[in-house]
C-alpha cells in the first residue's frame, strides 16, 4: 500500500448557473487528497494521511474518499474548519488558487498520528506535497515524518508550489533541497522549477536534482508531455503528451503523479526502497506514459475529477 500525505480541501471551481451568470461549483481538491483519489479510481491499494473536519465539506470528503476506494484509517477528525480554495482559470497559463484556510483542520495534523502510517507493515511508500509541506505547523509535522520514513519506506515528493502561501521563499527552498535529497522518486511541473530557479535552465535543475538522492526525477511539461532524469543523464527520449480537448487543467498533476505510483505498484516496484532503485527505464517509461494518459483524460473534465480504471483506452 501507499499513502498520500497532506491536505484536503474543497475547490470552487468556475461555472454557470442556470441563467448563465458567473457562479462557482464546489469540489473536493487538495493535491495529496487527489493523488489517492486518481490511485483508488484506478484500482491501487492506497490509503490517505490528513486530519479533516466534521463539518459538511469534511464528510463530502470523507464521502469521496469511500468512493473512489481509498482507505481512511489513517485520517484524523476534528472540529475545525475545512480549507476552502478558490480557483481562477486564466485562458492562457496556469490555474490560480486563493485559500482560506487559518486554523482549519488539515493544518492542525499531529505528529503523534502521523507516525501511526509508519507503524503499518503494508504502507511501502508514502507520497508528499504541495502547500501542507510549505504551512505551519502541518508542514512540520509532515517534515519529521519524510526524514523518518526514508530510512525504509519509498518516498515520493511533488513540491506542486502555491506561492501565495509561502511566506519566506528562502526557508522553502532550503527546504525543498532537504526534500528532493530524502526523496524516492520526485515530479515536479516545469512552471514549478521556473519559480523557484527563474534564472536556470530548468531542465538543468531536475538534472542536478537527480544526482541528490533520488532515483528519478521527472518533469512534466503540460502539452509537451515529461522528461526524466536519472543519475544526471535523461533516461529515455522525451515522453510526448497526447492530443486531448482541455477543459480545464486543474488536478491533472495530481492525476499524473497518482497514476504513474499505480503503475509503478503494479508492476511490483513499491515493495521496498531496493526494489524501487534497481527498477529498469523500461519500468519508468511505462508508468510514465501511463500517467500522461490519465492524466490526458483529467484535462477533458471540469476540476479534478480523474479517470477511473474502466474509463480507460483498453479497459
Amino acid at each position: 500500500m501507499f499513502i498520500s500525505c497532506g491536505e484536503a480541501l474543497i475547490d470552487f471551481v468556475p461555472a454557470r448557473s442556470v441563467d448563465g451568470d458567473p457562479a462557482y461549483r464546489p469540489c473536493v481538491g487538495g493535491s495529496p487528497f487527489n493523488v489517492a483519489m486518481t490511485a483508488g479510481r484506478l484500482g491501487a491499494s492506497v490509503g490517505y494521511l490528513g486530519r479533516l473536519s466534521t463539518d459538511m465539506f469534511g464528510d463530502t470528503i470523507m464521502a469521496e474518499l469511500a468512493r473512489s476506494r481509498v482507505a481512511d484509517r489513517f485520517v484524523e477528525r476534528s472540529v475545525d474548519p475545512s480549507t476552502l480554495s478558490f480557483v481562477s482559470l486564466p485562458t492562457d497559463g496556469e490555474p490560480r488558487y486563493a485559500f482560506f484556510g487559518a486554523g482549519a483542520a488539515d493544518r492542525l495534523l499531529s505528529m503523534v498520528h502521523a507516525r501511526t502510517v509508519l507503524a503499518d507493515p503494508d504502507v511501502t511508500c508514502l507520497h508528499f506535497g504541495s502547500f501542507s509541506l510549505a504551512v505551519a505547523p502541518v508542514g512540520d509535522v509532515l517534515g519529521r515524518l519524510m526524514a523518518e520514513a526514508t530510512s525504509n519506506r519509498i518516498v515520493s515528493l511533488d513540491p506542486n508550489i502555491r506561492p501565495g502561501l509561502i511566506e519566506d521563499r528562502d526557508r522553502y527552498t532550503r527546504s525543498l533541497a532537504d526534500w528532493v535529497g530524502q526523496a524516492d522518486i520526485v515530479k515536479v511541473s516545469q512552471a514549478d522549477i521556473e519559480w523557484l530557479r527563474p534564472d536556470a535552465d530548468p531542465l538543468s535543475v531536475a538534472r542536478d536534482w537527480s544526482q541528490q538522492g533520488p532515483t528519478a526525477v521527472v518533469v512534466t511539461r503540460g502539452a509537451e508531455g515529461a522528461v526524466v532524469y536519472r543519475n544526471g543523464e535523461s533516461v529515455f527520449d522525451r515522453r510526448p503528451g497526447k492530443p486531448v480537448q482541455v477543459i480545464d487543467t486543474v488536478g491533472a498533476g495530481d492525476s499524473f503523479q497518482g497514476a504513474m505510483l499505480v503503475a509503478l505498484q503494479r508492476d511490483g516496484l513499491l515493495k521496498d526502497k531496493a526494489v524501487f532503485r534497481a527498477m529498469d527505464d523500461a519500468g519508468l517509461a511505462r508508468a510514465v506514459d501511463f500517467a500522461i494518459s490519465v492524466a490526458g483524460i483529467t484535462c477533458g473534465r471540469q476540476g479534478a475529477d480523474p479517470p477511473w480504471s474502466e474509463d480507460l483506452p483498453n479497459n
